[in-house]
């Protein structure tokens, strides 16, 4: 089993994936970034895991990332910490197969333009008690694919942004991995 994780960050979440199945020599992994700076990228590579950096004519136009994927013979997609729309072509090769994770309660605070902090900052503002996970299917819109997974927190009033977004990050680094090893076992 090959799993290819796009990442654009720290990779936090690409990396605890990586860990989750250091001892299950059957799944290998690459790493795409749009990012040649992405910060993942050196971590990656030091663990001997090829990597692929690529601009936006590489993913939408020529080709170049669809063609990687399948020279990699990759069966499965991760989205961890990744903010460009999936193409479609993309998406028909990897029916059901490409999951992608996101820091909130979908259909709340989601689409494009909410990532990262932006989602915290939201959610704050909106004095929302509940925040959480979303981990989902992708498809051809963003943050709209079927849900396979939430998971909540507690938001409580005097929590900052940075507050919230280290409780979420905890939720991820738990479940992100252990869906990852569900789905591709299945």
């Amino acid at each position: 089993m090959k799993i290819a994780l796009f990442a654009s960050g720290t990779g936090s979440n690409a990396l605890k994936i990586i860990e989750h199945f250091r001892t299950v020599p059957s799944v290998s992994f690459v790493v795409l970034s749009n990012k040649e700076d992405a910060p993942v990228l050196p971590k990656v590579q030091a663990l001997n895991i090829p990597t692929l950096t690529f601009n936006r004519k590489d993913f939408y136009e020529n080709g170049k990332v669809k063609a990687f994927l399948a020279d990699q013979s990759v069966d499965f997609i991760v989205l961890a910490g990744f903010l460009w729309l999936m193409p479609t072509d993309i998406v028909q090769e990897y029916p059901n197969k490409i999951i992608n994770i996101h820091p909130a309660l979908l259909p709340k605070f989601g689409g494009k333009g909410m990532y990262g902090m932006k989602v915290h900052e939201a959610v704050k503002q909106a004095q929302e008690t509940t925040t959480g996970i979303t981990i989902h299917y992708v498809n051809e819109k963003y943050d709209e694919g079927e849900v396979i997974l939430q998971a909540t927190c507690a938001v409580a009033p005097t929590d900052t942004p940075a507050m919230i977004a280290q409780k979420v990050q905890a939720l991820e680094h738990e479940h992100f991995p252990k869906v990852v090893a569900k789905l591709i076992s299945k």
